[in-house]
């Protein structure tokens, strides 16, 4: 995942980013030690690290004290499968001591810039059907026209069974909370800059917090039995804990917590070997789980997968937020005292959150 943002890890757990060459690669230096400053009392400043990754100061390898190195906190770190996107936001990707040059070189790289407003700089998503990673790289997202973009940016969000439309609620929501910050600030203008996405791929970790529903006592169910009557051709490896009065389940996933509902790794691509252990209980709010969220009954014979699927990826919108999701503002080398509002920025953040409000809303 390092490789994506051109960085590398250190075995502290933090990532290191290679100052680049001056002016940009001081400027950034610059920038970080302003904000975080341990004398910094701006408030607009103390509100920007919520959104960056935190700062360590600079590192040089001893074997080379002249190179010098951004000590970053590796994002990514608290995920078992990271999926990473990185999107360069903003109408104009050079800034405003650029030469005619330098312009003309950053126009052409993808002159839809001005219009759309973002860039899709890479991605990796992980897919939970071949327990593998799909990269993209610069070039597919400049290939992306007004037309294909949202299909572009859906693709980050897709991990081969379904879209994962609580990672892009998350989504919203974060670059929702950096708009605000912009739309207050007045002081920095930034240009070819990024946001960093990272959320879950992986099912197992998967953690959907039900802290505000009251989970009914678990009663077990006669082997083989549901409430209705029904018979439930049981193999060994799915536990029915409960069931609803209308005979339909209602599940949801995690990490094993015993409150919540475990899925392991693999069930999908090798579920002939994988104990698929799906635990049940009855939620007391019966509105709570959605009826594209339930698994009926005829569907748990040799139909598992489709139905878990629908867990997943149709959460109801009260638990969309808990999506382990993180957007974080990156690459610095290229930001200005100013005393406008960025409105190019701005302008790219809007259309980013239309164009994730499209996708979800499809």
């Amino acid at each position: 995942n390092a490789s994506l943002i051109g960085i590398l890890q250190h075995p502290d757990g933090t990532v290191l980013k290679q100052l680049q060459p001056p002016p940009r690669g001081p400027r950034e230096q610059e920038f970080y030690n302003k904000v975080y400053d341990s004398d910094c009392c701006d408030s607009i400043l103390l509100e920007l690290r919520e959104y960056l990754p935190k700062y360590f100061g600079v590192w040089s390898p001893p074997t080379a004290p002249n190179d010098t190195y951004l000590k970053l906190e590796d994002v990514t770190c608290k995920f078992n499968k990271p999926c990473i996107m990185d999107v360069k936001i903003g109408q104009k990707s050079y800034d405003p001591y650029a030469s005619a040059e330098k312009i003309q070189q950053q126009v052409s790289k993808y002159p839809l810039m001005e219009e759309i407003g973002f860039l899709v700089l890479g991605m990796r998503v992980y897919h939970v059907s071949s327990d593998s990673y799909e990269t993209q790289n610069q070039h597919y997202g400049r290939s992306l026209t007004k037309e294909t973009v949202k299909d572009g940016i859906s693709k980050f969000f897709h991990n081969g069974y379904c879209l994962r439309k609580d990672a892009i609620a998350a989504s919203i929501q974060k670059i929702e909370k950096i708009l605000e910050w912009f739309e207050g600030q007045k002081q920095l203008n930034f240009y070819a800059s990024s946001l960093l996405f990272v959320y879950e791929g992986s099912c197992q970790a998967t953690t959907v917090r039900l802290s505000d529903v009251t989970l009914a006592e678990k009663r077990g169910v006669p082997k083989g039995l549901l409430s209705g009557g029904d018979i439930l051709e049981y193999n060994n490896n799915i536990h029915v804990l409960n069931s609803t009065e209308n005979g339909k389940i209602e599940a949801s996933v995690s990490k094993g917590l015993s409150k919540f509902y475990a899925l392991h790794k693999k069930a999908y691509s090798k579920r002939h070997h994988s104990q698929l252990s799906l635990k049940v209980e009855n939620l007391e709010q019966d509105n709570m789980w959605k009826s594209s969220t339930c698994i009926t009954q005829e569907h748990l014979n040799g139909n598992v997968i489709p139905q878990l699927e629908k867990v997943f990826c149709h959460m109801p919108a009260e638990i969309k937020e808990s999506a382990n999701v993180e957007v974080r503002m990156i690459d610095f080398a290229h930001v200005f005292p100013s005393n406008t509002k960025d409105e190019g920025y701005i302008y790219g953040l809007k259309n980013l959150i239309t164009v994730l409000k499209n996708i979800l809303d499809n």
